[in-house]
């Protein structure tokens, strides 16, 4: 069953490595099934490139596991707590990025200091600290990314969502090519940031921008 959605976490996993936006087994991908009340995730511990369509686990919110025959991701709380709480995420994927995991290293949140976070929100918080795995860092990482599409996890990486695994990808994308610009912005001088009201002019625009 999911076969099309198996793969599609499969190859986006395989993307994240590619890209440079995690190492090894780093990194976790899911989507959530609404219809039939059914997370799937990528297991745990395993290379991307060795994972394949009975790999990933079905399972429902609370942990049940109703298909599969692997570990989930030691990080499925943080992305089942998304699922639960928020209608406009239907994927999530949770990176080791270098220069937004260096800001989450920092514990510094991501300012409007590029027009394209409006991609995200009006800018990224970083979540406080907790152990990889945990409820308290899936109830952090839920607090922080309210009303935005992505988070820096502290001393950990970030998490970004959307209603489709391309949305989701090209907020990670954005969210990395923002941390650049900010950091290497940040090392010569002080950035100057958008104005509230023109990051709130970017989200309305934004959703008309593109092919419809």
């Amino acid at each position: 069953m999911y076969s099309i959605q198996k793969q599609e976490l499969i190859d986006y996993g395989n993307k994240l490595i590619a890209d440079g936006y995690t190492l090894g087994t780093g990194g976790n991908l899911s989507t959530y099934i609404r219809q039939d009340e059914v997370m799937l995730i990528t297991p745990s511990g395993i290379p991307f490139d060795k994972i394949e369509l009975p790999d990933i686990v079905t399972m429902r919110l609370d942990g049940t596991i109703v298909q599969g025959h692997r570990r989930p991701s030691s990080e499925w709380r943080m992305h089942g707590i998304m699922y639960e709480k928020r209608e406009d995420l239907d994927y999530i994927i949770h990176g080791h990025t270098i220069y937004s995991t260096a800001l989450a290293v920092l514990r510094q949140p991501l300012p409007a200091s590029h027009y394209m976070i409006a991609v995200a929100g009006k800018d990224v918080r970083c979540a406080d600290y907790a152990s990889f795995g945990t409820e308290e860092l899936s109830l952090n990482a839920y607090e922080a990314m309210k009303d935005r599409k992505a988070v820096l996890l502290a001393n950990h990486g970030v998490l970004t969502g959307g209603k489709t695994m391309t949305e989701a990808f090209a907020v990670l994308e954005e969210l990395e090519y923002c941390s650049k610009v900010h950091i290497i912005a940040s090392s010569v001088g002080k950035p100057t940031l958008m104005s509230e009201e023109e990051m709130a002019n970017m989200a309305i625009r934004f959703k008309t921008y593109g092919q419809k």
